[in-house]
């Protein structure tokens, strides 16, 4: 073979190879872009977050320990099938002597079985009174609705988990341009002042000042990068969605006052009223009361009926099936048991259920309080933030004003680089207090309205 040859073949062999590489090679996803509102976020969440999903599971399991209950007082039915093989055949003594006048010692064996035996038999088991399965179904109710008010508390922390996250990303989001502006600022500052360094008014000092407080505010630009980043990254954790996806917020940090009640008393009575906790601890309270009721009904009667049909046959080895007889036989009763003594386990029983009930009641009580002192700060957060938002709305036009006079007055040589510094410090702290004073009261409101339950399941409605 050929130089030129073998060059050719190893160039096709080559080529061939490539082109398979392309078409085998798995082509990277592109990472999904999503928009979202905060009420968007909420609704994706909703529908994947896991503990929520852990929550709508348990309420599901719930519904089914309802059905359980009612075991207990509706019919049993079974059904039972036996085949038997005789090994050796079942014997009866019968005193043929006796009978004939002879020996009353002779006794004569009759065999009694055959070599296949079959009984087919249909039970019904019913309670009639039992007063135990009464009290477990009233308290298997109960369960539900406590399971239902703990979906409701978790779609609320979820709920509330996802505004606060959205609030720091909007945030985070927001420091970082404040950050940039004031860069745009200083770069503009430090233009003015090389221009007056080449006029001969600014002094070398100046244009190395001016450097430096560009370069200075480098780090925070950094550390305020990687902030929009992790708050991003907690948004899309408990939003349930994938850390590839590219997330763009669509809202923003606005003043929005929302309608609370005035008074703590008056917020107070509505959270005692809707907040799942305090209904779920309610209504666990109630349970506690029929577990009291069923531990005392084991010291009393239980009624039950019953009844059977039963068929069956025998035919030795030989004898055709469908020539043997079936005869039915069926029987019906009554079942009454009265409890005597079982031990002082019963009363102890009851005396348990009653002291656990004596606990929820002191838990309720605790609960009530810790829901008045938690609506209370609540609503102290919401009127300081709000206090502080209307100071610092006025804060940042004075800032605004005072920076633009400043500058001013350094291009034109009467001002001085000290001044500037100080008042684009002070614009800056007024815009990040004015922020975050904005980003108080959102996540106090969002605060709040879990405080009151007023977060509700889409599916049960606002």
């Amino acid at each position: 073979m050929s130089l030129n040859r073998i060059t050719l073949s190893l160039a096709a062999l080559l080529l061939i190879t490539g082109l398979a590489g392309k078409l085998y090679a798995a082509e990277p996803e592109a990472p999904q872009k999503l928009a979202v509102s905060l009420d968007e976020a909420v609704r994706i969440g909703m529908r994947h977050n896991r503990a929520l999903e852990i929550a709508r599971l348990d309420r599901r399991m719930a519904g089914q320990k309802v059905r359980e209950s009612w075991a207990e007082v509706l019919p049993h039915v079974t059904s039972g099938f036996n085949y038997t093989r005789t090994l050796k055949p079942t014997v009866m003594f019968f005193p043929v002597g006796a009978l004939t006048g002879g020996d009353p010692n002779q006794i004569s064996t009759i065999e009694v079985s055959q070599d296949n035996s079959y009984m087919a038999s249909v039970t019904l088991n019913q309670a009639i009174f039992k007063l135990s399965a009464i009290a477990g179904i009233r308290a298997s109710s109960l369960v539900r609705k406590i399971s239902d008010e703990s979906y409701r508390q978790t779609n609320a922390e979820v709920v509330t988990s996802i505004r606060r996250a959205y609030y720091d990303a909007l945030i985070s989001s927001e420091k970082l341009r404040l950050v940039e502006q004031s860069i745009s600022r200083w770069e503009a500052a430090r233009k003015d002042t090389n221009a007056l360094f080449r006029q001969g008014v600014a002094a070398d000092i100046d244009t190395l000042k001016a450097f430096l407080s560009v370069e200075n505010l480098k780090p925070d630009l950094i550390r305020t990068t990687n902030e929009v980043s992790i708050t991003a990254t907690r948004l899309k954790t408990v939003m349930g969605v994938s850390q590839d996806t590219q997330l763009t917020l669509t809202d923003s940090l606005t003043f929005r006052d929302k309608a609370f009640p005035h008074d703590v008393a008056t917020a107070y009575v509505e959270a005692v009223e809707k907040r799942p906790d305090v209904r779920g601890l309610s209504y666990q309270f109630d349970a506690e009361k029929e577990k009291v009721t069923a531990a005392r009904s084991e010291g009393l009667p239980t009624l039950g009926a019953f009844g059977q049909l039963q068929t069956q046959t025998q035919f030795n080895d030989g004898a055709p099936i469908d020539k043997s007889r079936w005869p039915v036989s069926s029987t019906v009763g009554l079942q009454l048991s009265i409890p005597i003594f079982s031990g002082f386990g019963s009363s102890a029983r009851v005396e348990q259920a009653k002291i656990a009930r004596m606990q929820t009641r002191t838990r309720f009580e605790d609960l009530k309080e810790q829901v008045r002192a938690d609506v209370e700060v609540r609503m102290s957060n919401l009127a300081e933030s709000r206090k502080r938002i209307e100071v610092q709305s006025k804060t940042v036009s004075v800032a605004e004003r005072s920076y633009r006079i400043t500058r001013l007055r350094l291009r034109e040589g009467v001002g001085s680089r000290l001044e500037l510094t100080d008042a684009e410090l002070q614009l800056n702290t007024a815009k990040t207090n004015y922020l975050q004073a904005i980003y108080d009261y959102l996540v106090a409101s969002a605060e709040l309205e879990k405080s009151l339950g007023r977060i509700v399941p889409e599916d049960q409605g606002s």
